[in-house]
């Protein structure tokens, strides 16, 4: 069992939730970002400054990082945390990597079998 933390804009909220599911039930222990729940709420500086240093500290406490860079986009925050992962000597994975060549099996296996 790995403890992994995921990383990623949140825009691609919904996508995280599906990914933080899946590698949970290969036995693993996911560490997801805080994600905004309330609509028409605004969070401060100082409020965002607190969020980025506890997934920091997140990462930390993590054996790897995956990075759900959706479409293979990975925004600002997102590559300070991928560097920050780095020189811990965490393990970086990549959601383009991993779940679209995973995604791309399955397809071709179901092209085959349908042929």
């Amino acid at each position: 069992m790995k403890i992994i933390t995921l990383c990623g804009s949140l825009k691609f909220k919904n996508e995280m939730m599906i990914v933080a599911e899946k590698v949970a039930l290969k036995g693993n222990c996911v560490i997801t970002p805080v994600y905004p729940v309330l609509d028409n709420f605004t969070r401060t500086k100082e409020q965002l400054e607190c969020l980025k240093l506890a997934h920091f500290k997140k990462i930390e406490l993590s054996d790897a990082i995956l990075v759900v860079d959706v479409d293979k986009y990975i925004g600002e925050s997102t590559k300070l945390e991928i560097e920050y992962a780095k020189k811990l000597g965490k393990e970086i994975i990549y959601y383009s990597d991993v779940f679209y060549n995973m995604w791309l099996f399955v397809t071709c296996f179901n092209i085959i079998y349908l042929l």
